[in-house]
C-alpha cells in the first residue's frame, strides 16, 4: 500500500493515459461513436494528464493543490459517469439533446428543430458492454477507485500524523 501512495501521482497519470487511450481506440479504431455524456467523462482524464505534466515541469509534485484539483476533476467525471449510468438504466433523465426524446409541440417547424438538434448517438443506449457492464458503469467504478485512492493520498500526505 505504501508503494502505491509513494507513486500515486505516476499511477494516476498512467491510469488516465490508459483510460483516454482506450476511449480513443474504441472511437477511432472500433468506430464506437461516443455520446455527449461519454465525451464529458473524458474531461477529468485530460485535466489530470495536463496537471501532472505541469507539476513535473514546475517540480510541484508534492503540492496539495495539484491533488485537490485532481480530486475536483475526478468528482466532475464521477458525477457525469453516475448520471450516464442512471440514464442508461432509465432511472435518471438525460439532457434533451442526448436522451432521444421529443417534447410535444403543435408546430412542425419546432418538431423539425428538435429532430435536427438531437445528437446521432443516444445517451440511453448502451453501445458496448463487458460482463454486462456498460462503458459508463466501468468508468464509474474506475473513477470511484481513483477518487478513493486520491483521497487516501491527500489524507496520508497532507493531513496525516506528523513525524518528529
Amino acid at each position: 500500500m505504501m508503494r502505491i501512495i509513494n507513486n500515486w501521482l505516476n499511477i494516476l497519470f498512467i491510469l488516465s493515459v490508459i483510460a483516454i487511450t482506450s476511449a480513443l481506440v474504441a472511437e477511432f479504431i472500433f468506430d464506437l461513436v461516443p455520446c455527449k455524456m461519454c465525451l464529458k467523462q473524458r474531461h477529468p482524464y485530460y485535466i489530470i494528464i495536463f496537471l501532472v505534466i505541469l507539476s513535473y515541469i514546475f517540480r510541484q509534485t508534492k503540492n496539495i493543490w495539484l491533488f485537490i484539483f485532481n480530486q475536483i476533476a475526478l468528482l466532475y467525471g464521477f458525477f457525469y459517469a453516475v448520471w450516464h449510468v442512471g440514464i442508461e438504466q432509465k432511472i435518471l433523465p438525460g439532457p434533451t439533446s442526448c436522451s432521444g426524446t421529443l417534447s410535444q409541440t403543435n408546430s412542425i417547424q419546432n418538431l423539425k428543430q428538435q429532430i435536427t438538434n438531437q445528437d446521432i448517438v443516444n445517451c440511453s443506449e448502451i453501445t458496448w458492454a463487458v460482463f454486462s457492464l456498460s462503458a459508463a458503469t466501468l468508468n464509474t467504478l474506475f473513477l470511484l477507485f481513483l477518487l478513493i485512492f486520491n483521497t487516501i493520498f491527500i489524507v496520508q500526505n497532507f493531513y496525516g500524523t506528523k513525524k518528529n
